[in-house]
């Protein structure tokens, strides 16, 4: 057994770790930031926070639809505070936590962690499809003004979009059939045997429980991806939410420059799809980067780097300080339960 003054140790090492890792993730942002809230109006910064709201609302809606399928006492409350407590963890571990964040919260509110696995690896092949069709509707929507906008550059950002929408494609195909293809995972077995069979039937325990809960993952994943009709609402709300970040930067140049909100979300689900092709930790660097290209020639490069500031503060800063809250207030009532 660990003693109580280990477990308290290995606690105050993880805290010090994710406070490192949210240092080290605003440690280049946090003063342009705060420099761009203090030049930008109350009612811009107050619209950019009920954006970042609406958008997690819509996200924990997603959830819950798809958690009830596992557990009908899942209420919305909870999808929407799983939301919130994915977004703290994506910014303290670089973007690789909030899926085990997200596994634990569904776990521990009745959702079996197998599903919850199950569940997540779907509602993020939702989110990578609704960015790529909104891409394409949008932009086919706004052609005209896209071409006049970016026709210099056209050549040069064609090709990162198909690897965009490519890689798009090969994540959606990847997740489902790791959810829910029999034959991968009898692929994946035939490999985890031959290796236990060098050592001597060391690992038959835990393949057995593996096994079990590979087929638990495949059984959950198929009742979700067999109703048609619950994807395509999967995939329509997950466009309905992105409209709310993505509204994010009319908000900013409004005034500014002569751009339509429709136009303004084209551009910007543009910059989400060419960012994801630039390899960096949960986007931070790259969707700066080609926010600012893309809208420097609709707004001057001046504005369109105070807008990247402030667009990642919506979407970055502002929940993570909310979901640091959820989290909080859940360790205080671990301490009370454990006490009483």
């Amino acid at each position: 057994m660990i003693s109580k003054r280990k477990k308290q140790l290995v606690k105050w090492i993880f805290v010090c770790a994710l406070i490192g890792a949210i240092v080290y993730t605003f440690r280049d942002q946090a003063g342009p930031i705060l420099s761009e809230l203090r030049k930008t109006t109350p009612e811009v910064i107050a619209g950019i926070c009920v954006l970042t709201i609406l958008y997690h609302m819509t996200e924990g809606l997603i959830t819950t639809v798809l958690a009830k399928k596992y557990n009908p006492h899942f209420t919305y409350w909870m999808g929407v505070t799983n939301a919130f407590f994915c977004s703290f963890y994506r910014v303290a571990t670089l973007g690789g936590g909030a899926g085990v964040a997200a596994i634990v919260y569904l776990g521990e509110h009745g959702v079996g962690y197998s599903k919850s696995f199950g569940l997540y690896m779907l509602q993020y092949a939702f989110h990578k499809i609704s960015i790529a069709i909104f891409s394409l509707v949008l932009s086919v929507a706004c052609w005209h003004y896209m071409y006049a906008v970016f026709a210099a550059g056209f050549a040069s950002y064609q090709w990162l979009l198909v690897a965009g929408y490519a890689l798009t494609l090969v994540i959606t195909l990847l997740l489902v059939a790791f959810c829910c293809s029999e034959r991968l995972h009898r692929m994946m077995f035939c490999f985890l045997d031959w290796m236990n069979q060098k050592q001597h039937g060391r690992m038959d325990a835990s393949l057995g429980m593996l096994r079990e809960q590979c087929f638990m993952l495949e059984e959950a994943s198929r009742e979700i991806m067999g109703d048609r009709l619950l994807v395509a609402g999967m995939i329509a709300l997950s466009m309905v939410r992105n409209c709310f970040w993505y509204a994010i930067p009319y908000l900013i140049f409004r005034g500014t420059c002569e751009i339509s909100l429709p136009q303004t979300m084209a551009v910007t689900s543009l910059s989400v799809m060419l960012a994801a092709v630039l390899p960096a930790p949960a986007g931070i660097g790259s969707t700066e980067f080609v926010f600012t290209a893309l809208f420097s020639g609709i707004a001057g490069t001046a504005l369109s780097g105070s807008a990247s500031l402030l667009y990642r503060f919506g979407t970055f800063v502002f929940p993570f300080f909310i979901g640091m809250a959820v989290v909080l207030v859940r360790r205080v009532r671990a301490r009370r339960q454990t006490c009483f």
